[in-house]
């Protein structure tokens, strides 16, 4: 069984959430960033970790799609045009909104309060809207890569998730909309449920 290491208001939402879109049991570990206990796992102290028997797998992105392939489920098959179009679209979306996200937090609360530089939230936040728009206009079926729901979807509704509980301004109704209809999911709201 795998373990799942994070808390559930951090990245490790996306891991739990694509094992309960899997129907795949976990265990889990909330534990906090930086924290002892995640120490144990990551030196780091990052999260979110997943424990896979003997093995430790960090980055959410990278666990996500070791599951996704693992398991033949919420990703295009390695090797094939509609998993290169995936890729493609989960790297834009980890540098054109989670990097954008993680950058306002380091200068909000991660950062010693030396190191903060408050003014550059108002660009990130411009920069994140841009990007926004740009993603609702690839938006074209139910699903960012067509019909099937994929690990994609679910770091594009982590990000939209994280941007309203930063403060960011509000994405446009498309996008919203969009984002809404997956949050609806049932694997989503089982996710949530955990919370810490």
């Amino acid at each position: 069984m795998y373990t799942v290491v994070g808390a559930v208001k951090s990245r490790a939402f996306r891991v739990m959430w694509m094992l309960e879109e899997m129907g795949i049991a976990y265990d889990h570990n909330p534990a906090a960033p930086r924290s002892d206990e995640a120490k144990k796992f990551n030196p780091s102290g990052k999260i979110p970790v997943l424990v896979d028997g003997d093995d430790v797998l960090t980055d959410s992105v990278a666990i996500m799609t070791y599951l996704g392939d693992k398991h033949g489920k919420l990703t295009a098959p390695a090797g094939t045009l509609a998993r290169a179009r995936q890729d493609a679209l989960t790297f834009w979306l980890i540098d054109e909104f989670d990097a954008i996200l993680w950058a306002a937090a380091k200068h909000s609360f991660i950062f010693p309060e030396e190191s903060r530089v408050p003014e550059i939230k108002d660009s990130l936040k411009s920069e994140f809207v841009r990007s926004a728009n740009l993603l609702a206009e690839r938006i074209e079926g139910p699903y960012l890569c067509g019909d099937s729901m994929t690990h994609a979807d679910i770091l594009a509704t982590h990000c939209i998730n994280w941007s309203i509980g930063a403060g960011f301004p509000r994405v446009n109704d498309k996008l919203g909309n969009w984002a809404k209809t997956v949050r609806d999911r049932t694997a989503f709201k089982a996710t949530l449920a955990k919370g810490d």
